[in-house]
């Protein structure tokens, strides 16, 4: 008697930690209730998918069937997307076609949507506005300490979006007052600038790319943006294969998937193949063994092995620069590109070779101590990035420990970081191997 009771427990136990990994339903929850109930007045049928929270990527949508390659997962009808056409035909519509010079069709959006949040429960967008997110976690959002820690080149972009949402506000405010008729309170106070922070990250993390006819009241900024209820709660992976596109015929946004997806699993689609630093920068997130990831190399940290007293150093790095080789230089999981060696080639050509560097650049030996000298440079800058991460590291576990209101922005850099730590240590064991094979 005593032993079944504990195989139970075992099973029970079993089936707890299965669903802990599937994911927890959500479904039940009042937020989610309300929008598929406002989604299904606009003539959304599902079957397919369930808001459910998930161990490694936070909330998300599970299958409530097994999915097949070719399966429709989502099709979303017209009336449910929020686009520049939706934003017109509200109460901004003719504010938005009077002012000159006219508005983007991005700033039309973000205008929409922090006064539609504003309005509250009389907005009639209030089921889906309830479900975004509260913050966001794209580099706009990190603060200086912890942009400071981010690669290079991430943080020089980093702090260009910065730059570029702080533009946007101050560019915008005449227009946003001109939008006072519309509201009781000061419009200073309501399109302030964490309003249109929040708006932005929304829109450049959510939308789905839909082309809409440029309309006279817009600037000339491509119109392509949708934002999708519900649709928006799946998580990428780079491992899945989706195809998404609006179908004309049945007037819906739809997602098929080429990949199986089995009952209770989470349903991911594809972002598109990014990197780490480009799905931090664009949608706040890393993802985990990324295949597209690498790490990048500066021109700056190229060119620090190579001495100031060579001749033709200035000559080498202008051919580099016209021929742009001196961006997008990178170790990968397969270790350092073609691109990077291809540059490192041509910083080494010896005076008696420097003639030969069209052919270099076009992937030709030109002599063995050529390989040889890129090959060891490339494990040199390698090593100095394994360093280089290793510090940064060590910097972001004290900063966890000293600043608990930065943890989830000091995570983030921090699984980055990890990430790179493994490509460039990946690298490393690669350029080892052919140089003893050399």
């Amino acid at each position: 008697m005593k032993k079944s009771r504990g195989r139970t427990g075992r099973k029970r136990r079993r089936k707890h930690l299965k669903s802990f990994m599937d994911g927890v339903n959500c479904s039940h929850k009042l937020e989610y209730i309300k929008l598929k109930k406002w989604l299904k007045e606009r003539g959304f049928e599902d079957s397919n998918l369930r808001p459910a929270e998930f161990w490694e990527t936070g909330r998300g949508l599970m299958a409530t069937k097994a999915l097949q390659a070719g399966d429709v997962v989502i099709s979303l009808p017209e009336k449910c997307l929020l686009t520049t056409g939706t934003v017109l035909s509200s109460c901004l519509g003719g504010y938005i076609v009077k002012w000159k010079p006219p508005v983007s069709p991005l700033l039309a959006l973000c205008t929409f949507l922090i006064a539609e949040k504003h309005a509250g429960e009389k907005s009639p967008w209030k089921p889906y506005l309830d479900v975004l997110p509260k913050t966001y976690t794209c580099p706009a959002c990190l603060d200086y300490d912890v942009i400071n820690l981010l690669p290079k080149p991430l943080k020089k972009k980093a702090q260009e979006q910065k730059m570029m949402i702080q533009e946007l506000f101050r560019s915008s405010r005449a227009f946003f007052s001109s939008l006072q008729p519309l509201f009781a309170e000061n419009t200073g106070t309501i399109f302030n600038y964490s309003a249109l922070e929040w708006a932005w990250c929304t829109i450049n993390t959510r939308t789905i790319y839909m082309k809409h006819p440029h309309r006279e009241c817009f600037s000339l900024e491509p119109d392509v943006y949708a934002l999708a209820p519900y649709l928006d709660l799946l998580n990428h992976s780079p491992n899945v294969q989706v195809k998404a596109a609006f179908n004309e015929q049945t007037r819906s946004y739809e997602i098929r998937t080429n990949s199986q997806c089995k009952k209770y699993q989470e349903v991911f689609i594809c972002y598109g193949p990014h990197d780490n630093q480009k799905l931090l920068l664009e949608y706040g997130f890393v993802a985990m063994d990324n295949p597209h990831s690498s790490v990048y190399v500066s021109a700056d940290t190229l060119l620090k092995y190579f001495s100031p007293l060579d001749k033709q150093r200035k000559a080498k790095v202008a051919i580099l620069k016209d021929h742009d080789f001196l961006e997008n230089l990178t170790f990968g999981w397969d270790g350092p590109s073609w691109r990077l060696l291809t540059a490192l080639k041509v910083l080494s050509l010896g005076a008696d070779e420097f003639a030969c560097w069209r052919r270099t650049l076009l992937g030709d030996v030109t002599s063995a101590r050529n390989e040889q000298q890129a090959l060891d440079t490339a494990a040199k800058i390698c090593q100095f990035l394994i360093e280089e991460t290793q510090h940064v590291l060590l910097q972001i576990s004290q900063l966890k420990r000293d600043k608990e209101n930065l943890k989830s922005h000091l995570a983030l850099v921090e699984m980055l970081r990890s990430e790179d730590l493994k490509i460039l240590q990946k690298s490393a064991e690669i350029l080892f191997n052919l140089n003893l094979a050399t």
